[in-house]
């Protein structure tokens, strides 16, 4: 069975969650800031709020 990030990251590769598990590392705020947020992303995380 498949994990949970390994679906998101086939759904959204871009994001890299294989990388990082959703953690806000650099890499993953550098890739919202470029392609947006996805809808997994939690919209109430600081670190994705002050992207919307």
């Amino acid at each position: 069975m498949k994990s949970l990030m390994e679906k998101y990251h086939r759904e959204y590769p871009q994001f890299g969650f294989l990388q990082h598990k959703g953690y806000p590392t650099k890499a993953h705020k550098a890739a919202i800031r470029k392609y947006d947020c996805c809808p997994i992303h939690r919209q109430s995380f600081k670190g994705v709020k002050e992207y919307l």
